[in-house]
């Protein structure tokens, strides 16, 4: 297959972060993800070795080493990411449903699809938006350690010497894990409202990162006091009153913006109770059949515009887009496997593999459209079914021993290739 895969050099990757990756390993990389693309059905070692040219031993062998695939995606995302553009970084987890009771790891999580805390592993996913191309990247994926509370939440100044006391512990373990591979421009870290506690946020400032993040409807907010500094001794005053979202005191809120559909961007920069910082928080107000709703968005840069803040939370929703493709497309949950080495080797691979194919549509869309817009639409479903065209064509004309040249010269070769293929 020749769709940008054999075009990239592996040897940008590391296996052991040590020591680059040798050449039975590149060839491996470049069968293991092709094969991601052109398999029909699930993509475990038995049903990926009847669509290449290595046998089910071979793919067990090597995805039970474990492979490092960060350095592989962070050279991607520096290389074919926008030039100039805003890039953030986004952390979720994601459920994966594993039958039997060996799996290590196996326990509790909150499975979004049910909505409901199933039995099961649980993924944690650090990826990089390129909000001028609305694009996500996955960076780097790590399996959810079991036995670890989401519930306990201590400051991060209170954890030393602690290993992993609940599962803020570990996201934020993974976090600074993937610090090395971060693209230099990256300065905020956007994550849902599980991520809006102390210790999480208090974690990615002392990474050097501002975060940001939604803030529950009842968050305990305080207007700091702005008013003159009264004499004499004793302590200033610090605050001003407890924050009402519905009944905002317009002499600390701003209103900054009113977006097409009639929702008000109402800003202000509070002290969090929770959070114990200043922080700037954004108050998305609407009138729903005549009740106001709103919800809150917060960000510990003061500095911050209240539509950056909204754009860059809105711009966090690209990695559900990874999670849908590479379970449909590249296996990510396919993997039978009891070994975390394999297991981890396999969800990394398709999220690598979904890299590649959105940097080869990319590339495509460069060649055909001038100038290239930095915003492509373009499906992961059609690029699957473009490459197992192109590898049944390549099949035939090697076991007919036809001549490629004049067949891919032919204008109905590009027909085939987009046979049963949709429309972006």
């Amino acid at each position: 297959m020749s769709r940008g895969f054999s075009n990239y050099e592996y040897s940008n990757g590391r296996t052991d972060h040590s020591g680059s990756f040798h050449k039975p390993q590149r060839t491996f990389l470049l069968a293991f993800l092709t094969s991601l693309f052109v398999v029909c059905g699930r993509a475990n070692y038995t049903n990926l070795s009847r669509y290449s040219p290595l046998s089910e031993r071979t793919f067990r062998r090597n995805l039970n080493r474990g492979i490092g695939f960060e350095s592989v995606n962070s050279h991607l995302i520096q290389t074919h990411g926008s030039r100039e553009g805003v890039q953030i970084l986004v952390v979720d987890a994601t459920f994966h449903e594993k039958s039997g009771r060996h799996t290590p790891n196996q326990d509790g999580f909150y499975n979004g699809k049910s909505g409901q805390v199933e039995t099961g592993l649980e993924w944690s996913v650090v990826a990089v938006v390129d909000v001028e191309q609305n694009t996500a990247y996955a960076l780097s994926a790590k399996l959810t350690e079991a036995g670890l509370s989401d519930r306990r939440d201590v400051a991060a100044d209170e954890i030393e010497h602690q290993v992993c006391r609940n599962r803020v512990d570990f996201y934020l373990g993974h976090l600074a894990y993937c610090q090395t591979y971060v693209p230099k421009r990256v300065e905020y870290v956007v994550a849902d409202s599980f991520y809006s506690k102390r210790k999480w946020v208090d974690g990615v400032v002392n990474l050097g990162w501002n975060a940001i993040g939604k803030l529950r409807q009842d968050a305990n907010l305080k207007y700091l006091y702005q008013g003159p500094r009264r004499s004499g001794p004793g302590r200033q005053k610090t605050y001003d009153g407890k924050v009402a979202p519905l009944e905002r005191q317009l002499k600390y809120f701003t209103l900054t913006e009113t977006l097409d559909d009639g929702t008000e961007l109402w800003t202000a920069v509070v002290w969090s109770v929770s959070l114990d910082r200043r922080i700037r928080v954004v108050c998305l107000r609407r009138l729903v059949e005549g009740k106001e709703r709103y919800i809150l968005l917060f960000s510990t840069d003061v500095n911050l515009s209240a539509s950056d803040i909204l754009a860059y939370y809105r711009a966090r929703f690209q990695i559900e887009f990874i999670f849908r493709d590479a379970r449909q497309y590249t296996g990510m949950v396919d993997s039978q496997s009891r070994n975390l080495d394999a297991l981890d080797a396999q969800v990394n691979g398709s999220l690598t593999a979904l890299n590649l194919a959105k940097v080869t549509l990319r590339q495509e869309a460069t060649v055909t459209a001038q100038p290239t817009p930095e915003v492509i639409s373009f499906s992961i479903a059609s690029f699957k079914r473009k490459a197992l065209n192109e590898h049944l064509l390549e099949l035939f004309i090697a076991m007919f021993d036809l001549d490629p040249t004049w067949i891919k010269l032919n204008p109905n070769y590009q027909k085939l290739l987009e046979y049963g293929s949709l429309k972006a």
